[in-house]
């Protein structure tokens, strides 16, 4: 099935550290339509200044916002206080995290943090599985797994309890 492309042009804001740009009501209300759905986020893929992205619409202090991260912005050479041009599409494709065979090694191994990981909700669980293949070198990657199942298990508290405590 195909979904309308929605376009527009809007300048990007920075609320407290996150640079965004506002979604108009009457895109929202066509995605909304498009995805089956009468509230929470929305899914969509799109391009900002030409340069393809995936992401969520959400609603946040009453407007619904698209947030832009570094990579988007970097990409399509756009930063706070620049007017994009934007488009979006409902994206119906599903955003599964594989999760990497060295966390699945240390849970196996770690039955206090495999229970209390599975006890975290679906997307604390995709947030951290997406932290972890966002990162390119594999020593890296072992240290902060060592890090979560550390903090799942209750052995250690530090920097990264922020993304199981939410």
């Amino acid at each position: 099935m195909s979904y309308s492309l929605h376009k527009f042009s809007a300048k990007i804001i920075k609320l407290g550290i996150n640079p965004c740009v506002d979604i108009p009501q009457d895109i929202v209300s066509k995605l909304y339509t498009e995805a089956k759905k009468e509230r929470g986020p929305v899914q969509i893929r799109g391009k900002l200044q030409g340069k393809s992205f995936k992401a969520n619409v959400v609603k946040y202090k009453g407007q619904w916002r698209l947030y832009l991260n570094y990579i988007m912005r970097r990409d399509a050479a756009v930063d706070v206080g620049d007017t994009a041009k934007i488009e979006l599409q409902y994206d119906p494709e599903p955003r599964i995290e594989s999760v990497p065979r060295q966390l699945a090694a240390a849970l196996s191994k770690n039955k206090k943090a495999k229970e209390a990981f599975n006890k975290l909700s679906r997307s604390r669980q995709k947030e951290i599985l997406r932290y972890l293949n966002f990162i390119k070198t594999e020593e890296i990657l072992l240290r902060h797994i060592k890090t979560i199942v550390e903090s799942l298990s209750g052995e250690k508290v530090n920097k990264l309890n922020y993304l199981l405590e939410r």
